[in-house]
């Protein structure tokens, strides 16, 4: 199984062989533990939950305990799961995953949360232009004008783009090349940027497709 949790530590810049400025993005990927493995006779799919994150014991309820106590693993602050073919499920429940499982020039894909960025307009939110200055407006630089859509349908079509909440989003960026691992420290460093702040939890997956940036 290839997939791992991990927290974002920032971004830096390597250099190549050939002398080459790499901007890098480095993750503190693991040390992982898989706390259960679903499958399709019990749970109607399959998948392998893992944890990340050690932390004390009094900060995780009785439950949580309890479902980490099976298999004698830590108090483990974030769990996550990876749905997988029941081919690819090749680990056991209390075994730990760590960052060697990803190769050097391999492809992932990064799952995070976005930074938030609190109510923003229509420039800001979605690059709107903004109003002339001149000819009498006031107050009007950066609103986003006009939005009905006449007698019919005689209402804001849905989907309208407007001001409202901006960030926080579950993002998923594409295709990142792993440019290099420290199993040591467990750090992965993989080319270009993720989503979310320093301190952030990612989830690392084998890449799927070559398209990046978007949504999930």
């Amino acid at each position: 199984m290839k997939g791992m949790i991990g927290k974002k530590v920032g971004m830096t810049q390597i250099f190549d062989e050939q002398g080459n400025v790499i901007p890098v993005t480095v993750i503190e990927a693991g040390p992982c533990y898989v706390t259960q493995i679903r499958s399709a006779e019990r749970d109607g799919y399959t998948a392998v939950q893992l944890g990340y994150g050690t932390t004390k014991p009094q900060r995780l309820t009785k439950g949580q305990m309890g479902h980490l106590g099976r298999n004698k693993l830590p108090a483990l602050r974030y769990l996550r799961e990876f749905r997988l073919p029941e081919a690819d499920v090749d680990v056991e429940e209390g075994q730990e995953i760590k960052v060697d499982v990803f190769e050097t020039g391999e492809r992932v894909d990064v799952i995070g949360v976005s930074k938030g960025r609190g109510f923003a307009g229509t420039v800001k939110r979605h690059g709107f232009n903004r109003q002339p200055k001149t000819h009498g407006q006031s107050d009007r630089e950066r609103a986003p004008g006009s939005v009905g859509a006449g007698s019919t349908p005689g209402r804001v079509v849905k989907g309208k783009r407007m001001a409202g909440r901006m960030g926080n989003d579950r993002v998923t960026i594409k295709n990142l090349e792993v440019v290099r691992i420290d199993p040591e420290h467990n750090l992965l460093a993989v080319r270009g940027s993720i989503p979310g702040s320093r301190g952030g939890i990612v989830m690392i997956k084998p890449a799927r497709t070559g398209r990046t940036g978007r949504k999930s």
